[in-house]
């Protein structure tokens, strides 16, 4: 095991810009009102889950099936771009079966907001310039956070109020779509190379 401070500093940094959870934090309490309930737990593991084992064979399994890691982000940032809407415009795009309200705490939850195509495509990178005991860390720390953050959205909401969490929602969901659209136009260009 070759663990390296500098390094389990630098992933967390990069997955912690990336997964956005504070910035999610609008997109989270949305969510908990329309569904009642969140596991935070749950919801973590899985992302947890998902992220290491996408590290492992997430390129493996997107050339299996024809596809590269730009058109992989590229096909994320439309699901970016779609919840930034909703949480701009006030529009419900994402209809929550009434059947399986706790379908939540998986999607969009645990993907693609915390396991989402930046997250993974992240992750590919990093695997490149680091090791990989040092990124799983940098996932465990990230994966921490995000059940704090989900764990106390409820007192988040209380302190925020009604009008706070719609003029948050609405600046995150700018910065969203920003996010989307970056992620699309920096994707979309290595296609064409």
């Amino acid at each position: 095991m070759n663990f390296n401070f500098k390094e389990i500093a630098t992933a967390t940094m990069v997955l912690f810009a990336v997964i956005d959870i504070v910035g999610s934090i609008p997109i989270i309490i949305s969510l908990k009102e329309k569904s009642g309930t969140i596991k935070s737990g749950r919801a973590s593991i899985i992302a947890a889950i998902v992220l290491i084992v996408f590290l492992f064979i997430g390129e493996k399994i997107l050339s299996l099936i024809g596809i590269n890691v730009f058109e992989f982000a590229v096909a994320g940032s439309f699901i970016l771009f779609f919840i930034a809407l909703e949480m701009i415009l006030g529009i419900k795009l994402f209809k929550q079966s009434e059947s399986n309200l706790e379908m939540a705490t998986v999607f969009p939850i645990a993907f693609p907001i915390v396991a989402g195509p930046g997250s993974l495509t992240s992750l590919l990178s990093l695997r490149a310039e680091f090791s990989l005991e040092n990124i799983i860390v940098a996932i465990l720390i990230n994966v921490v956070v995000v059940f704090i953050v989900l764990r106390t959205s409820g007192s988040l909401q209380r302190f925020l109020g009604k009008n706070g969490i719609a003029i948050i929602e609405k600046i995150f969901g700018v910065i969203l779509l920003a996010i989307a659209v970056k992620l699309f136009t920096s994707n979309i260009q290595e296609l064409f190379n």
